[in-house]
C-alpha cells in the first residue's frame, strides 16, 4: 500500500490526526492548512484520493473538487462542520465521491479511504472481467468496462468511477427497476439509509452530463416510489 492521499483542512488538529492514522496504514500522505496550497499539489502531483474541507480561508473545497474533476477521476471524500442536506448534495453533484460531518472517529475516514480506493481500483483494472459483456450499447449511449469510457452518439462523456459504475450496474440491469437501496450496497458497497440521498444526486449528475430533461428522461428513468430504471 502505497497510494497518495492529499489532505486539506485548516483546522490543523483535523488535519495532523487524519495524517498520523492514514501514514499508519501505509498511505503517502500531502497535508496542507489552505485551499491554494492544496490545489498546486493537486496540479502538481500524482494522487489516488483527495480529503477536502469545506471550509477553507482562501477557496473552498468545492472550487478545488471543481477543479480536481476538470482533469481527474480519482475518489474525492468531502469534510464539513455543516449538517445541511443542500451542502452534501452539492458536494456530490459537482464530483465528490463521499462525504462526512464533523465531529468524526479518524478510524471512520480511514476505512471510508480504504473503500473509496477499492472501488476505484477495481473499476479501473481492466482485468477484472467477471462477465462475458464487457459494453452495451443503448440508444446511442455506450458505455465500455474494459476501456472505463462512455460515450452518447459518439461523443465522449467524463465520468467519475461512481458515475461509471452507478450507470453500468443500471445497464448490466437494464429493463429492471432498482431501488435506490440495491444502487447503493452495490456500487457503494455500504449498509443504505432510509435518509441518504447520495443515489439520488448521483443520478442527478448523471443525467446532466447526459444532457437529459428532468422531467422526461431519455435512458435513466425514474419509477416513483420503487427506483430507477434503464429501459
Amino acid at each position: 500500500m502505497n497510494e497518495s492521499i492529499l489532505i486539506v483542512d485548516d483546522e490543523k488538529e483535523i488535519a495532523d490526526l487524519i495524517e498520523l492514522y492514514l501514514k499508519n496504514d501505509g498511505y503517502t500522505v500531502h497535508k496542507f492548512y489552505t485551499g491554494i496550497d492544496a490545489l498546486k499539489c493537486a496540479e502538481e502531483t500524482k494522487l489516488d484520493l483527495a480529503i477536502l474541507d469545506i471550509m477553507l480561508p482562501d477557496i473552498d473545497g468545492f472550487h478545488i473538487c471543481q477543479k480536481i474533476r476538470e482533469k481527474y477521476f480519482y475518489p474525492i471524500i468531502m469534510l464539513t462542520a455543516k449538517v445541511e442536506a443542500g451542502d452534501k448534495i452539492m458536494g456530490l453533484t459537482i464530483g465528490a465521491d463521499d462525504y462526512i460531518t464533523k465531529p468524526f472517529d479518524p478510524l471512520e475516514v480511514t476505512a471510508r479511504v480504504k473503500t473509496q480506493l477499492r472501488r476505484y481500483t477495481k473499476y479501473n483494472n481492466s482485468s477484472d472481467k467477471e462477465e462475458n459483456i464487457t459494453e452495451y450499447d443503448i440508444k446511442g449511449l455506450v458505455i465500455n468496462r474494459d476501456t472505463h469510457k462512455c460515450t452518447l452518439y459518439g461523443n465522449e462523456i467524463s465520468l467519475t468511477p461512481i458515475e461509471f459504475s452507478l450507470l453500468w450496474y443500471l445497464c448490466e440491469n437494464r429493463g429492471r427497476v432498482i431501488s435506490s437501496e440495491e444502487l447503493f450496497e452495490n456500487v457503494w458497497k455500504e449498509k443504505y439509509f432510509e435518509s441518504n440521498n447520495t443515489v439520488m444526486a448521483h443520478i442527478a449528475r448523471l443525467r446532466e452530463k447526459l444532457g437529459e430533461p428532468p422531467r422526461n428522461p431519455k435512458f435513466i428513468k425514474t419509477v416513483w416510489g420503487v427506483g430507477y430504471t434503464v429501459e
